[in-house]
């Protein structure tokens, strides 16, 4: 949790106030530390950013969620136009 803190500049408790948000859920060692993925950290270090314009932590999360919603939905729409792209049949000319 630490390490984790330091490389997002946050503080482990910043950390925990995104899990009980709902925003990351790390994976646990057999020791029971917590272990954040990079995309965890990524969206953590996003969430501290809007924090730190002052955007409250409940909205920052929400937020977060909602871009990467938002992102998740324009490569899958952008998937899909080529799949219907390459299903279209030539042109006659």
């Amino acid at each position: 949790m630490g390490r984790a803190a330091e490389m997002t500049g946050t503080t482990a408790g910043f950390l925990r106030a995104l899990g009980k948000q709902g925003l990351i859920t790390p994976l646990r060692s057999d020791g029971g530390h917590r272990r954040f993925s990079r995309y965890q950290l990524r969206i953590a270090m996003r969430a501290r950013d809007l924090v730190d314009q002052g955007t409250p932590v409940e909205a920052a999360c929400r937020i977060v969620i909602l871009e990467d919603q938002l992102d998740e939905a324009l490569r899958l729409n952008e998937q899909l136009r080529r799949s219907r792209h390459s299903q279209e049949p030539p042109a006659d000319t």
